[in-house]
């Protein structure tokens, strides 16, 4: 498949200070990439070095394998749609799109064909003449989007652009750029912070710490399979313990919590008898009240904080027994458990395969 955009060690300072280093990546054709980190890790950064706002200190930065080194914003082939869409609330939507056609200087009856087409794709087929406030904020989006593509950009840059609509818009928005991605085959590259946003739109994404990559991958790898104590604890919620390694056994461990409780679990990485580590485990991967019988469990008990309820979400705010580390635990919804009230003490339990065991940090 050929490769939309290609990232070579760039790295970036300002003075003493390395807002990028060392990041390597490229994007396939047709693919949605996102890249997913909190605030200040250099996410933003490296997509105005994309879209040739700034120039990296090191490193290449290649556009079907062109190398844009030098090459100034307008004279690549990418678009940048930001969090603040800036649509012309003066002009129509019509003029909105065509207004890149026209300063390419192209001629009207092929701009009014592009403008068509392009409304089409994204599903606002006859919006020409509305007004921009006539809009919701969902056609916005779409409209600040059919104005980047119908440019036919190589990449679609798109800088935090759901931060500022409801929540309710914003689940919604998820789904519709997903589908409107695949519908038109345009590569994009998807900068934020809100883990759930990357997870359900990306075909593949990068989780950023401090100006690095730390993992590269599907969403599912991301969740199930992470490579680093900070992904495990940035990508979806998780029970954290830290501890000691007591015995080790192939790739499953004996830990000794700061609780004194005693849990086993998979590692990543071989470790050695007394060596500190963080676990991490899923709040769905904890059985409430498990059957008896069933084997390699960490069994143990805890006392019920509060019921938070949140629908086909909801979940237990628990602690264990001699322990105030507060655990979240997901609720069945192919089990009723509506008799658990707060201060219950009750048994929980998770397979030792469920947890996931990393050197602490430092």
């Amino acid at each position: 498949m050929p490769i939309d955009l290609e990232v070579q060690s760039v790295t970036k300072t300002f003075g003493d200070f390395t807002a990028v280093e060392d990041v390597v990546f490229e994007v396939p054709q047709g693919q949605f990439f996102s890249i997913l980190g909190p605030s200040g890790c250099g996410k933003t950064t490296l997509l105005r070095m994309i879209a040739g706002f700034t120039e990296p200190s090191r490193g290449k930065i290649a556009i079907r394998g062109a190398d844009m080194a030098g090459v100034p914003p307008n004279r690549r082939p990418v678009n940048l749609i930001f969090q603040h869409l800036a649509l012309f609330p003066m002009m129509t939507v019509a003029q909105n799109i065509a207004f890149g056609l026209q300063r390419r200087k192209e001629n009207r009856s092929d701009i009014q064909r592009k403008v068509t087409r392009i409304l089409e794709r994204v599903d606002l087929p006859g919006f020409e003449d509305k007004t921009i406030d006539q809009l919701s904020g969902g056609q916005k989006q779409r409209v600040a989007i059919a104005r980047c593509l119908v440019l036919e950009p190589a990449v679609l840059l798109l800088d935090e652009p759901l931060g500022a609509l409801d929540l309710k818009l914003r689940e919604q928005m998820k789904v519709e750029l997903k589908k409107l991605q695949a519908q038109v085959g345009t590569t994009f590259v998807y900068i934020t912070h809100d883990q759930s946003e990357a997870l359900v739109m990306s075909d593949h994404v990068a989780v950023m710490n401090k100006g690095r990559f730390e993992q590269v991958d599907t969403p599912q790898n991301l969740y199930h399979q992470p490579r680093t104590a900070f992904v495990a604890r940035f990508v979806g919620d998780n029970n954290a313990w830290s501890g000691v390694v007591r015995r080790c056994d192939g790739e499953t461990v004996e830990i000794e919590t700061a609780a004194d409780q005693s849990f086993r679990t998979r590692i990543t990485t071989p470790l050695e008898p007394g060596a500190p580590v963080e676990l991490f485990l899923r709040p769905e991967a904890m059985i409430i009240q498990p059957d008896a019988d069933l084997p390699n469990l960490n069994r143990f008990e805890v006392i019920v904080k509060s019921l938070l309820f949140d629908g086909a979400n909801s979940r237990l705010l628990a602690h264990p027994i001699n322990d105030e580390t507060e655990l979240l635990i997901a609720l069945p919804q192919n089990r009723q458990f509506d008799h658990i009230r707060r201060d219950d003490r009750i048994e929980v339990a998770w397979d030792e395969q469920s947890g996931i065991c990393f050197p602490a940090a430092g």
